[in-house]
Formats: C-alpha cells, sequence, structure tokens
C-alpha cells in the first residue's frame, strides 16, 4: 500500500488489467483532443483511493501537516508467468512411479522426458509420445478382443436371426469403440484445451472427407433395421451407365455390401447405393423365383406333343419345384416356328439360374429327338418382281441349262 495526501502528486504504476478508456475534460465534460494527432485521448483508470486505518483504533490516520486523512492507492497485483502445462497428465504420475521402483529406470525416463519441446503453454516430450502410444494399444486391443467376445456371446446366447443379430453387432461395436476412445483420453489425463488449436481444422477435415463414410455406415443401419437387404439375399443391382450386377449378398461391413456373382466375382457396392437406387430383390419376402426358357417348334410338328414333351423336360430337373408345377404357355407364331415359353419355379436362385434353363433345353432336346419333333431353321419366303432386265437374266440362265443338258444327253448316247 503506498500512502499520500490528496495535495500530493501520486505516480501510478502502469496498469496491467483493465482496459483503456476514452478521458473526458472535468470541467466541461466534453472529449481530451491530443493536440498533435487530433484524436480523442484515452487513459486506464487508476483503482478508487482509500483512507488509511490505524490498526489500533481503526480510526482514519490524519495528515499532520493538514490535518486531513490519508488515503493509500492498491498496488497491482503481480502478474505471474503462465508455466507450460504437460500435455499428457499420467505421463508424470507414470514417470514419478517408475522412479520410485528403479532409480535406473527412472534416469532413462528423465532422459526421454527432457527431450521436449513447447507448442505455446504445452510441454511434449517423448516420454509422452511413448506413453499415448502403449494406451493406444493396448486400448485398441482390448476394444477389439472384448468386440469379438460380444459376437461370441450373441450368436451362441441369443435368438435372433441373421439380419438382428449383424445389427446388434454393429451397434455394439460402435459403442464399444467409442467407449474405448474416451477411456483412453481419461487414462491419458490429455488436457483437451492443448488441442483447442487444432480442433476447428480436425472438425473440417473429418466433416468433408468422411461424410461418406459416415453416409455409409447410416445407409447400412437403415438396410438392416428395415430388413430390406440382408445376408443371403439375391438382388440384380443398376449401376449410372445401365449396367445390372446379380448376386447374392455375402457380408453388409460399415462401408459397403459385399455381392458375389457365379463366376465368383465379388462386387463391393457402397451402401449409400442402395438406399437411393433401384434394387431387385429375389428373395425379400420369399425365395421363390420363375424362370422362363423360351422354345420354338416346327408348324409342321404336334402341338400337344410338343407342350407333353416341353413339360417332361422341366419335370425331370431335380431344382424344379413341384408346387407350384411347371406350365407351357403358346408366346406366338414366329416367322419360322411356333414359339412355347416354359414356366418353372425354383426356390434357391443363389444356386444359378442359368444352369436351369441349360438343364430344362438338353433334356428337351434328347426327347425331341426320340419323337421326333423339328426344330426348325429360319426360313424366308422371297417375292421377284418382272422387269426386262430380270427377263433377260432368266432366259440366259434357261439358256445355258438347256445347253447343259443337251451335252450331257448326246454324251450318254
Amino acid at each position: 500500500m503506498t500512502a499520500t495526501s490528496p495535495n500530493q502528486a501520486t505516480v501510478l504504476p502502469e496498469p496491467t488489467g483493465p482496459e483503456p478508456k476514452p478521458l473526458l475534460d472535468p470541467r466541461t465534460g466534453e472529449p481530451l483532443i491530443d493536440p498533435e494527432t487530433g484524436e480523442q485521448m484515452t487513459g486506464v483508470p487508476s483503482q478508487e483511493p482509500v483512507p488509511v486505518l490505524d490498526p489500533e483504533t481503526g480510526e482514519p490516520v490524519l495528515d499532520p501537516e493538514t490535518g486531513e486523512p490519508l488515503l493509500a492507492i492498491p498496488e497491482p497485483a503481480a502478474t505471474v508467468e503462465p508455466e507450460p502445462v504437460e500435455a499428457i497428465g499420467s505421463s508424470d504420475e507414470l514417470k514419478e512411479a517408475v522412479s520410485e521402483r528403479s532409480e535406473t529406470v527412472g534416469g532413462m525416463v528423465e532422459t526421454l522426458d527432457a527431450m521436449a519441446f513447447e507448442i505455446g503453454s504445452t510441454r511434449i516430450s517423448l516420454w509422452d509420445g511413448l506413453v499415448v502410444l502403449g494406451v493406444i494399444i493396448v486400448v485398441i486391443v482390448l476394444a477389439w478382443g472384448m468386440t469379438k467376445l460380444i459376437h461370441k456371446l450373441l450368436a451362441r446366447f441369443t435368438r435372433l436371426d441373421e439380419t438382428q443379430r449383424l445389427l446388434s453387432e454393429k451397434l455394439v461395436t460402435i459403442a464399444i469403440w467409442a467407449g474405448a476412445f474416451f477411456i483412453g483420453i481419461d487414462l491419458l489425463g490429455i488436457d483437451l484445451t492443448a488441442l483447442a488449436v487444432f480442433s476447428g481444422a480436425f472438425g473440417l477435415a473429418i466433416g468433408f472427407g468422411l461424410q461418406k463414410t459416415f453416409g455409409n455406415l447410416i445407409a447400412g443401419i437403415i438396410l438392416l433395421m428395415d430388413k430390406s437387404i440382408k445376408p443371403g439375399d439375391v438382388i440384380a443391382v443398376a449401376d449410372q451407365a445401365g449396367a445390372s450386377t446379380f448376386g447374392q449378398i455375402r457380408k453388409i461391413g460399415i462401408r459397403a455390401v459385399s455381392i458375389t456373382t457365379r463366376d465368383q466375382k465379388e462386387y463391393l457396392i457402397p451402401n449409400e447405393n442402395l438406399m437411393i437406387n433401384q434394387v431387385e430383390n429375389w428373395s425379400y419376402s420369399s425365395k421363390n423365383v420363375r424362370v422362363q426358357v423360351p422354345v420354338g417348334i416346327s408348324y409342321n410338328c404336334d402341338l400337344e406333343v410338343g407342350e407333353r414333351l416341353m413339360l417332361e423336360a422341366a419335370k425331370s430337373v431335380k431344382r424344379i419345384k413341384k408346387t407350384p408345377p411347371p406350365t407351357v404357355w403358346l408366346d406366338g407364331y414366329g416367322d419360322s416356328s411356333v414359339n412355347f415359353i416354359i414356366h418353372c419355379w425354383i426356390s434357391d436362385p443363389e444356386d444359378g439360374v442359368g444352369n436351369i434353363k441349360s438343364a430344362v433345353l438338353k433334356k428337351l432336346w434328347y426327347l425331341f429327338q426320340e419323337e421326333g419333333i423339328e426344330i426348325p431353321f429360319p426360313q424366308r419366303d422371297l417375292n421377284l418382281r418382272g422387269n426386262a432386265q430380270f427377263d433377260q437374266l432368266v432366259a440366259a440362265i434357261s439358256q445355258r441349262v438347256g445347253e447343259q443338258n443337251a451335252k450331257a444327253t448326246d454324251q450318254e448316247d
């Protein structure tokens, strides 16, 4: 505290806390203008002086010359330089615990901790990096093991169908990894304010870079919840070019759906595409699929016999269902043949559709051979219009044929 008289000039210490304010003339109330710059002057207001009290009586102490109370201006609080803050709080605790158990290891830890650099008020050392790496490895291993354990427990002790179990596994996996992340942060004792400098850029990068990833994740969860597409379904998906992909769903992952075709080609289709594009699901509500086999026979054949042989060929294939039974429809009269379509049903489209058609046609070939049913070749009727040039051509051909026949007669004689 500095005691002064009201009539004495007091040199105030330079303020550090309050902000400068515009100054006004105490007599007129007008702004004080700097004659050199022409701008309004600013200043930092000092703290209000307080009377100095006698410690024994509690009465104000008077100035012996003027008889007025002595006033004191509080001294400003000393500013404390901020010390570097450890980014990883748990590393110091671990370092102290190691040093207490072994001086040799403690010395090595001190050496690693001395190799450090500072970012603002945050201090990061090589020892901090090793602790972070170790905690990350432990947390990842524990989270991975717990995920596998939960998956086995769900498969063994629950009565959920495959779709519900897969959805439960995904939700549990997300919860475990989210919990592992926050547990790792807590174990490391990371001061999240130290990462405030990078949080804006990091959040922006996640927003743009992982937008599709999170979209596919949510789309996969929605597909499993409404059961529109599930593992084991046989689907056909058309891409933007119009090409159709046909196969069986093997796995619905976080990012994409795995579809395996009959030639064992595996396609990875993003989950979001299955949400916005048209999908043909052959086993959504039922796995029964109707297969159509077109067949043509000659106009000279008995249609009743042909139909009977077609039904016999379809019923001979083991994969074709007995109920509903195969049927034969007369589709139309073609240029060269009478066209039929054999309709038959299967309940295992994942085993292929083209092989059903092949088996029916192969059996039908042998039956047609046995019964004398003809499979006709293409036939065309040509209509030629007569004109002078065409008549000359016909006359020349007739003359040439007549000459050849005459020569052949002479040779025989």
